[in-house]
């Protein structure tokens, strides 16, 4: 996520990266247009499958343009407006209040709001200073009904817009339960707070939804209707009044309002489907009617199953056929096929090896655990039993997962009301499939963007859901569920603060056997996922070849360090020290001088922060500045360094940063250590034999030749010159900062307060005495090795 921890590693890699750049390969510069031809062939050369993406990209622009004529604001827009709701902690019901009463009330009239008191009131939900005028405006725009009068109006004698419709619009798109929300919007206008509304006034809230839903890139055309067949239902004695009771429980059985107002995605195992929204690039037919859903239409697909319907089919659909657990005895030990018809994305049988014709109707079938595709005909061929496919290694069957009350000899089949009581992991037993290795997967929603709810989803369709947790409810119930489990692994989706948070979690967790640690980078630095060799960050690859890479990966193991914080006890105070532990590297000085700016402006301004490109112009302005004001010069003058014990001697060097690294890979792929040349030999033998078994090692010309290792318990300490020397070496320019020690241990005594960053979350320290100290070593995956660099030699 932009502005995250991890982002200001990123990013501070890529500034100084841009500082070595001449002028004309700055990412403001225009690129050259591509001059290469190409020859139109006939229509009916061309791949299907393109033809269709091709037009799905039409119809995509077309709905563009109508949303602009109606007057909804820009898709970039409502992006924007999205980022500004992640930073903000406050509730619409707590910005009403100041209208209702509090000291805002002087900008209402009646329920009205002017221009201004609608900026306020963005400015407070928002918690911010400044909100950008062409945002602002257009969003006030948004919420006038009479387009004629907003056309000849000014800012001087701006119109009003309803601020029961303000409130009820952000309050949809706020988090919370679908139930809440339903009884908070019904609220709003019931102004005599009787408990009744009539049909005009639910109007006004279904007009809202579907503003929201357009601005989330739902087909409303779709779910007017529905909408409109909901009142229809909730008004059944047609006398125009609705009820809160009435309103909610209709709301509540309606799935896409589920859906749109965020149904809590809790599994239930007791035939529910888990529902998506999903807009569709090729021909897909409904799993009810049978139906061509649209090109470019939108539909519901289940997470589990690949269910696919329209959203008016959805009510009627069948049960989903997807059990995460075997509910009688006769289930355990033996797996068989779940078939669902369509979702044949490939278009080929795997018995066969013929064509599915997929484009022409709902044929074919799909199992949910091994992801066979078939003819229909073809399934007399496929044997009842399923061996979980390509991924059978990591996958948990449900098989393998039965309720404790079976394993004391009970032999009765669990009803799927039941489920309720094994929402507790302690009710459910597992059984892994000999000779595998289960995952155990965690994704952190807010890395990445998007890309995280989009691993997660895909995750719970590849393997068992039960293996999947989303990390909003924290780690500690997926290890629980784990517990027991032998010769598991762990996939964490995040960024390195995600990676350090699980590291930490499993540590306290007191489990049997620590599991080893793999990594899909979702985050914006991903340190440790390079030097695991998982890349540089997950870019919508493969996740099936993901897997299979993790199926051969080899376990090594991470040094963890202890970060002590000793204040000399003056007054000066100091901000809060992000973290006790070290995975990656601590640093004083320069880089965390850069990062801390940054981290003070991301606090102040969230909203100049919403995207990639702008936070790494922002990290060139500071680098910049850095660079003129030398704001750490001369930095051996402030701080003394002992390591082991003894003493380091910086007199001879001029320094205005010292890093230390546990990895080889800092600000998003920097390596400050630099590259050695490898003396033929194992790693470990190879420091072993250059002086590992001493404690220190301070020689310059055995530091030339020393090699990292995160597993060798020491850590190798270096000095940076300054911001200049930081580009280089992030552009391989240079070849490292100055090589000062390796060792096992180090103190840090400070007389002035100065920058300090940890896994890049930086902080200002008052004088203080730093120790680090060995902790643990944790068992991490080794990605296969590649034979694919880029340019600087990082990890493709």
């Amino acid at each position: 996520m932009p502005g995250s921890p991890a982002a200001t590693s990123k990013c501070l890699g890529l500034g100084l990266f841009f500082l070595t750049l001449p002028a004309a390969h700055h990412p403001c510069c225009p690129k050259s247009p591509d001059n290469s031809g190409g020859q139109a062939y006939p229509l009916k050369k061309k791949p299907q499958k393109l033809y269709y993406r091709a037009l799905f990209v039409l119809l995509l622009e077309k709905k563009k343009r109508m949303a602009k004529e109606k007057g909804l604001i820009s898709p970039e827009d409502f992006a924007q407006l999205q980022k500004y709701m992640e930073y903000s902690t406050k509730k619409v019901s707590d910005v009403l209040k100041l209208f209702e009463d509090g000291e805002m009330s002087k900008y209402r009239q009646g329920d009205a709001i002017g221009y201004v008191g609608f900026e306020q009131f963005l400015k407070i939900y928002l918690e911010v200073d400044e909100i950008p005028y062409h945002l602002c405006w257009s969003l006030f725009w948004s919420f006038h009904t009479s387009s004629d009068q907003c056309l000849e109006a000014t800012e001087a004698n701006a119109s009003m817009v309803c601020l029961s419709d303000v409130s009820c619009y952000f309050s949809l798109l706020e988090g919370g339960r679908p139930e809440d929300k339903l009884e908070f919007t019904f609220k709003l206008y019931d102004r005599d707070r009787n408990g009744i509304l009539d049909s005009s006034e639910v109007e006004k809230i279904i007009l809202q939804m579907i503003r929201v839903a357009e601005y989330l890139d739902w087909d409303v055309s779709e779910l007017e209707p529905i909408l409109q067949e909901m009142m229809k239902e909730i008004d059944y004695d047609g006398n125009g009044s609705v009820s809160l009771a009435e309103w909610v429980q209709a709301g509540i059985t309606t799935v896409p309002l589920l859906v749109l107002l965020g149904v809590d995605m809790t599994m239930r195992d007791n035939g529910e489907h888990m529902w998506r929204p999903k807009r569709f690039s090729r021909p897909v037919y409904c799993n009810l009617c049978e139906l061509n859903i649209g090109l470019g239409k939108q539909g519901l697909s289940c997470n589990f199953c690949k269910y696919t319907v329209h959203d008016h089919c959805a009510m009627k659909a069948l049960p989903c056929e997807v059990s995460t657990y075997a509910k009688s005895r006769k289930d355990i030990g033996v797996q068989t096929h779940v078939w669902v018809r369509g979702g044949c994305d490939s278009g080929r049988c795997d018995r066969c090896q013929k064509k599915i014709r997929i484009y022409h109707s709902l044929t074919g079938l799909h199992c949910v655990w091994c992801h066979l595709e078939i003819h229909d005909d073809c399934l007399q061929a496929v044997g009842p039993e399923c061996d979980c496919g390509l991924l059978r290694d990591h996958i948990l069957p449900p098989s393998s997962i039965y309720p404790r009350v079976l394993a004391s000899g009970q032999d009765r089949k669990l009803k799927t009301t039941d489920d309720t009581t094994l929402c507790n992991v302690k009710a459910l037993r597992i059984d892994p499939v000999p000779n595998t290795h289960p995952l155990l997967v965690f994704v952190n929603l807010k890395s990445g963007g998007k890309q995280g709810q989009r691993v997660l989803w895909k995750f719970q369709y590849m393997l068992n859901p039960r293996q999947v947790f989303n990390l909003k409810d924290g780690p500690e119930q997926g290890l629980r569920f784990f517990k027991d489990v032998p010769q598991f692994r762990v996939l964490v989706c995040g960024g390195d603060g995600t990676v350090g948070w699980i590291l930490e979690s499993i540590d306290k967790a007191n489990l049997p056997v620590v599991p080893p640690v793999a990594v899909l980078p979702l985050g914006t630095g991903n340190d440790l996922a390079r030097c695991l060799r998982w890349g540089r960050g997950y870019e919508g690859e493969n996740l099936g070849k993901i897997l299979k890479d993790i199926e051969i990966s080899k376990v090594v193991y991470l040094d963890r360090w202890l970060l002590e914080v000793i204040p000399q006890g003056n007054n000066e105070k100091s901000d809060p020290v992000p973290s006790q532990i070290i995975n990656n590297y601590f640093s004083i000085g320069v880089d965390a001088s850069i990062a801390h700016q940054f981290h003070l402006m991301r606090e102040k301004y969230p909203e100049r922060f919403n995207s990639r490109m702008k936070n790494k112009l922002w990290y060139l302005e500071f680098a910049t500045s850095e660079s003129i004001f030398s704001t750490c010069k001369k930095l051996e003058e402030f701080l003394t360094v002992e390591i082991c014990g003894k003493p380091l001697d910086l007199s001879e060097v001029s320094l205005e940063g010292i890093a230390v690294l546990n990895i080889t890979s800092t600000h998003g792929g920097s390596n400050l250590w630099g590259d050695t040349r490898r003396l033929h030999g194992d790693t470990s033998s190879i420091n072993q034999a250059l002086g590992n078994v001493a404690k220190i090692i301070t020689d310059p010309d055995i530091l030339k030749t020393c090699v990292p290792d995160m597993s060798d318990k020491r850590l190798e300490v270096v000095g940076i010159e300054g911001v200049i020397e930081m580009g280089q070496i992030y552009t391989k320019l240079k070849n490292c900062g100055h090589r000062l020690a390796k060792c096992s241990e180090i103190t840090f005594r400070t007389t002035k307060t100065l920058p300090m960053q940890v896994d890049g979350e930086p902080w200002m320290q008052a004088p203080c005495t730093i120790k680090i100290t060995h902790k643990n070593q944790m068992p991490m995956l080794m990605g296969p090795a590649s034979s694919s660099y880029n340019l600087f030699g990082f990890w493709s």
